[in-house]
């Protein structure tokens, strides 16, 4: 039977316990959760096992990064689910915080982040959010000490911006991007998805396949914008409400034109319902000279997160 993890609440055995690890000469990894855990978050949890000989997973329901409209209050919480599957993964430690842990009274201090955090992505609709991000993930870093963190890549811009923000203050961390792990029709898996109704969830995978069409249509050279344009209005067409749909520098976030402009990254936010999605993918592949007895070339823009592995 696996054996469970250890599960903390206070800074002083937090500090015990890895303390132990340090002693020991073990490598840690963090793998930053808010609960809710799917099967995206336990491929992050196997990708850190791979890298480190303890994991550690937070599970952490962040005020900070919620605007007072949005939904902090019901975010999906199911504390002994997550416990359940994480013995199976043999995690060896659950660092999870009160709320007047992490935030103590009197808490007056902030990570303000530029660089990917502004670039009129999710910033332009939730001005709030990295803000909130990184003074948590700051946070979990000076309490954990990992030497790796492991993060997926749906929440690119988030995953752009704590590899910055571990940059710039010289953190001693080394940040993973781990690929994003989808349903079988596409949808990437994400602890919102249980708010779609039936007929949202049949219409979600068109975030995906619109990603994917423009992104072979970028790649075969045609128009950037004429491109993106079409892909936003065909999925307005399947009755989402759509925040963002672009092409951006795979690195810095910033806006392109061509694809010579550097690697790219296609993202998109969209409302179904009540339901915020996001999705994106490397704007990179294209075939050509496919047939019988023909293999086909694949050109690519852009190269993965995880390869900074």
């Amino acid at each position: 039977m696996p054996r469970g993890p250890v599960i903390v609440r206070t800074i002083k055995t937090l500090d015990r316990t890895i303390g132990g690890y340090r002693d020991a000469g073990e490598t840690l990894a963090l793998v930053p959760t808010m609960g809710a855990l799917h099967a995206g978050h336990l491929a992050l949890v196997r990708r850190a096992r791979r890298r480190a000989d303890r994991v550690a997973v937070s599970i952490f329901v962040n005020p900070t990064q919620f605007a007072p409209t949005e939904d902090f209050a019901s975010y999906p919480r199911s504390f002994d689910a997550d416990i359940a599957a994480l013995r199976r993964e043999e995690v060896d430690l659950v660092w999870a915080p009160p709320r007047d842990v992490m935030y103590p009274q009197g808490f007056a201090t902030s990570v303000h982040v530029k660089g990917p955090a502004i670039v009129d992505l999710e910033d332009r609709f939730r001005p709030h959010f990295f803000g909130g991000v990184a003074t948590v993930v700051a946070k979990l870093f000076a309490q954990c000490r990992p030497d790796f963190a492991v993060f997926g890549e749906k929440d690119y811009q988030q995953l752009k911006t704590i590899t910055r923000m571990a940059a710039d203050l010289d953190l001693k961390v080394r940040i993973i991007g781990v690929p994003t792990v989808r349903e079988k029709d596409g949808l990437a898996l994400s602890s919102r998805n249980v708010y779609l109704s039936e007929s949202e969830r049949a219409a979600a995978p068109v975030l995906y396949r619109t990603l994917k069409e423009s992104a072979a249509r970028i790649a075969a050279r045609e128009p950037i914008a004429r491109v993106m344009s079409e892909g936003w209005l065909a999925i307005e067409a399947a009755g989402f409400a759509v925040d963002y749909y672009e092409a951006r520098h795979a690195e810095t976030l910033q806006r392109v034109e061509t694809v010579d402009d550097g690697p790219l990254r296609l993202l998109v936010a969209a409302r179904l319902g009540k339901t915020r999605l996001i999705d994106n993918i490397e704007g990179s592949v294209r075939t050509t000279g496919a047939g019988p007895g023909r293999r086909p070339r694949v050109l690519r823009f852009a190269r993965k997160v995880s390869s900074a592995e």
